[in-house]
């Protein structure tokens, strides 16, 4: 009877000390788990911190942006396309612009009707492609000699390039002729439809050898 009642005795003081050992250690673990589940939370959001500005890092040099910001330079690239039906393409190591700047008959003057879409064209590369390499390529229609379309794409090359000159001090310029090759309208010349598109030039911007997108709409 005695050792009864004593072992009832100690289960009454024992007991309640391990209910509070347990709920100590329930408590613990749950602060631990806690700790660690705000831990990965933190791990996790610092990795996608770090995902975001490594995917807009991998944008600008897939668009060829040197400086500036990738959604301006969208915009001002849909803008070209828009008010002055630039053609916009990606090449490997660059970009393509196919403006409509075309020439008269035999000419190799700039046109006034140009000049506006020349200047908005400087201020887009003076902008985003700092340090690049701007090239001028000249083209002409069918009618005429080898040598004379080849000499005329590049005297019209050079003078969209020398308009450029002044308003594109932080890129290197360059032109080339090329003749009556890659006509937009095959066969058109003089006063036929379509030969006037034969008598342009094209730029192409080398961004550092960054790959380039041309952006679409």
């Amino acid at each position: 009877m005695g050792m009864t009642y004593r072992s009832a005795l100690a289960a009454v003081v024992v007991l309640p000390m391990l209910a509070a050992c347990a709920t100590t250690g329930s408590v613990k673990r749950a602060r631990e788990e806690a700790a660690n589940n705000l831990a990965a939370e933190r791990a996790q959001r610092i990795s996608s911190d770090s995902a975001l500005a490594s995917a807009d890092s991998v944008t600008r040099e897939e668009l060829g942006a040197v400086r500036g910001d990738v959604q301006a330079l969208r915009k001002d690239l849909q803008d070209l396309r828009t008010e002055f039906g630039a053609k916009i393409t990606a090449m490997e190591n660059g970009m393509q612009f196919a403006m409509p700047v075309n020439f008269a008959y035999d000419d190799a003057a700039v046109r006034a009707q140009d000049q506006p879409m020349l200047d908005r064209f400087a201020k887009v590369v003076d902008k985003y492609y700092t340090g690049s390499k701007v090239t001028v390529e000249g083209f002409a229609d069918p009618s005429g000699s080898v040598a004379y379309n080849l000499n005329l794409s590049r005297r019209r090359a050079d003078a969209v390039r020398y308009y450029l000159t002044p308003k594109l001090s932080t890129v290197q310029l360059a032109s080339i002729g090329y003749g009556k090759t890659r006509l937009v309208t095959p066969g058109a010349s003089r006063d036929m439809p379509g030969a006037e598109l034969n008598r342009r030039v094209v730029f192409v911007i080398e961004s550092r050898g960054q790959k380039s997108v041309a952006l679409q709409p």
